[in-house]
């Protein structure tokens, strides 16, 4: 008989539970990385100067209420105590929490935290099994590496903004955190890799993450294309250069739909839904990118002649990909999310679920960010309990 107790979820902790995280970066991304670990029951501690995280007053905040939606999200699971490192009893402080930590999240500007007094070296001499994420806009090396990083920086330099936007437009940056966001989760999968690399030589090491390497990961092929054969991607707005039709189409009641057709088999059946069922010039994939205009038109004409309703009836009648491009508003009222949970309600505010659902130690979210200094009374007894 199966032991219930070796497959039944662990709710109250999270499969990080006891792992010990100095959280001292500001905007977003080591923060973010900072979070996921909390997410999945890391014991994260966020240090803030005096004046607060420049995140607690970032974007909108509910009226009444002094900080802002990004901090509540980004700080939840969370402590928060108030650390002045430019006062000798802070930096005292502060090595002590270093010393019984696993993990220091930091993002000041390369060469910072040296000129603090915490550079690595110094670091690993009191506590060796410490993980260090520095997140930076360009890395610990190279000639930028002491320049101020900013995900526009990352996102032009990327090349991701040369591919975004109408063919006959500007190029385009993204218009949510993106490159941030995305650090965060490259900067949380390192911290888990060196912390899985410890198990076997019970030492710590540094990591050096930055928001210009982890937007060159999502250029995919282009960068081979490019060394390979000198293909640089155009602006298609919608569109990519492999799949079509693909894009977004206006229906006869006013809601835009989004369509890919990227597998040949489904690229067969939307054609037929079209009516070019066998036409020789959109037999293969080649012909279809050949004739991308006019696959666009017909894939227009004909959503536009059908109510939203209509067209994704049909299409899920014939096993295709196609949705309604959705607002937040929308988002938030869809029934899979709901049974998902991919949104939840946590102290009174909605905000994004667990990022990835583990079936036995699933991780929990117990709080959103707190209010300054919230815990700055009760810290001594963290760093000072035993290990």
């Amino acid at each position: 008989m199966t032991d219930k107790s070796a497959v039944e979820p662990i709710v109250e902790r999270g499969p990080l539970d006891g792992i010990r995280v100095l959280d001292m970066a500001t905007l977003v991304a080591g923060p973010g990385a900072a979070r996921y670990l909390g997410d999945y029951g890391a014991d994260v501690v966020k240090i803030e100067q005096p004046s607060g995280d420049s995140a607690r007053s970032l974007g909108l905040n509910r009226d009444g209420d002094a900080d802002s939606y990004f901090w509540k999200l980004l700080s939840r699971n969370k402590r928060s105590i108030v650390l002045d490192l430019k006062l000798e009893a802070g930096v005292e402080r502060f090595r002590t929490l270093v010393t019984n930590a696993d993990v220091l999240v930091e993002n000041l500007r390369t060469g910072k935290l040296e000129s603090l007094g915490f550079g690595p070296d110094l670091l690993a001499e009191l506590n060796p099994r410490l993980v260090v994420l520095r997140v930076t806009g360009f890395g610990q090396t190279g000639p930028y590496a002491r320049r101020p990083g900013f995900a526009t920086l990352a996102e032009a330099m990327s090349g991701y903004a040369s591919i975004t936007g109408e063919p006959d437009g500007p190029p385009l940056l993204p218009p949510t955190a993106l490159t941030d966001e995305i650090t965060a989760l490259v900067g949380a999968f390192a911290v888990m890799t060196a912390l899985w690399e410890r198990q076997a030589s019970g030492l710590g090491q540094v990591i050096d993450v930055n928001l210009l390497d982890s937007m060159v990961q999502l250029m995919g092929p282009l960068i081979s294309a490019f060394t390979d054969q000198g293909y640089l991607q155009p602006r298609l707005g919608s569109g990519i250069p492999y799949s079509v039709p693909r894009g977004t189409y206006l229906s006869s009641d006013g809601r835009w739909i989004a369509v890919s057709a990227t597998a040949q088999p489904i690229a067969e059946r939307v054609l037929v839904l079209l009516g070019v069922g066998g036409d020789p010039r959109f037999v293969d994939q080649r012909g279809r990118v050949e004739h991308r205009s006019l696959m666009d038109e017909m894939m227009q004409e004909w959503i536009g002649a059908r109510t939203a309703d209509e067209v994704l009836a049909e299409f899920e009648r014939i096993d295709a990909a196609a949705a309604l491009v959705y607002s937040i508003a929308d988002l938030v009222e869809d029934p899979h999310i709901k049974h998902r949970r991919s949104l939840i309600d946590i102290d009174g505010y909605t905000m994004q679920g667990l990022v990835a659902r583990l079936s036995r130690t699933p991780g929990v979210i117990r709080h959103t960010g707190r209010a300054l200094g919230a815990d700055t009374d009760t810290f001594d007894n963290w760093a000072a309990s035993a290990r």
